[in-house]
């Protein structure tokens, strides 16, 4: 079946919702409408159309005009094998002594790199957005000063790629949990084809809400890259299940976001260790005290 693509930029987020709205009013009308920040400080936004009949043009120019943006471009997309696509294009990403790859770039992990692969059409977690890429990061300076984790969970693993990250340096058994049992599975999927069944634990629960992440409690590294609210909804938890001393790793949080999720751990009785932007998104690393 053929597909098009219409696809836009133009400042501002309200006035990008606005025009993803609109499109959707459109005849032929579109099966998908994306409204996406453009991850480089400009603040310029993208949103994008798909149509399985080739959209209106001076529909689409109306649009545009109305909404200050700039000309559509419409493509008739080829028939691709798109995660064939993704994986020739998706590049390594290194984060400290972390290697973060596909199978298709096996043989270009540097010397005294730590190898994690990853498959791009896996699930959220390849190491390229900010938020991941932060947590390596944070975990990789946790290292670098010394810190060993004896007791580590990732909440809201993903691709498990934290999990696996820590399992890498340190001896000891990793917990990986995930809400969704898809990620669940994607997660095993990963522990497996990196040689880590005997090493990472996958288990789907709701924060630490699980048998296994309630026995192995206390931690003394939680990661938590998932979104601002459920971090706020989780800062009790996190201070009962991590020990004194212990270590929280949190990202997936937008950088205007970051001071109130500070607060609320604070508020905890954790202390701010370091917090690290990487273009829209801030890393957290917090001490319970």
């Amino acid at each position: 079946m053929p597909t098009w693509t219409a696809l836009t930029t133009l400042k501002g987020q309200d006035a990008a919702e606005a025009l993803g709205v609109a499109m959707e009013a459109l005849t032929p009308e579109p099966t998908g409408v994306g409204v996406f920040e453009v991850e480089d400080g400009s603040g310029i936004w993208e949103v994008g159309g798909y149509f399985t009949e080739e959209p209106d043009a001076a529909g689409l120019a109306l649009l545009s005009a109305m909404h200050n943006a700039r000309d559509f471009t419409v493509s008739q997309l080829p028939e691709v094998d798109w995660v064939a696509h993704v994986r020739r294009e998706l590049t390594p990403v290194e984060a400290g002594r972390f290697f973060v790859h596909g199978s298709h770039d096996a043989d270009q992990v540097p010397d005294g790199k730590i190898a994690l692969l990853i498959e791009a059409a896996m699930a959220f977690g390849t190491g390229h957005h900010g938020t991941t890429l932060g947590c390596l990061k944070a975990l990789d300076r946790l290292v670098e000063q010394g810190f060993v984790g004896k007791n580590v969970v990732d909440i809201g693993c993903g691709t498990a790629v934290l999990a696996m990250a820590a399992a890498r340096v340190w001896p000891n058994p990793v917990l990986a949990s995930d809400i969704d049992q898809v990620a669940v599975d994607v997660a095993k999927a990963n522990v497996a084809a990196n040689n880590l069944e005997e090493r990472v634990n996958c288990v789907e629960a709701a924060g630490f809400n699980a048998p296994a992440l309630q026995e192995a409690s206390p931690f003394d590294l939680v990661f938590a890259n998932i979104l601002k609210g459920p971090l706020i909804g989780l800062a009790p938890d996190m201070a009962k299940h991590l020990s004194t001393k212990g270590y929280a790793i949190l990202s997936g949080i937008l950088n205007p976001q970051a001071d109130e999720v500070i607060a609320v751990y604070i508020q905890n009785g954790f202390n701010l260790v370091d917090r690290t932007e990487i273009v829209d998104w801030t890393t957290l690393v917090l001490e319970k005290t």
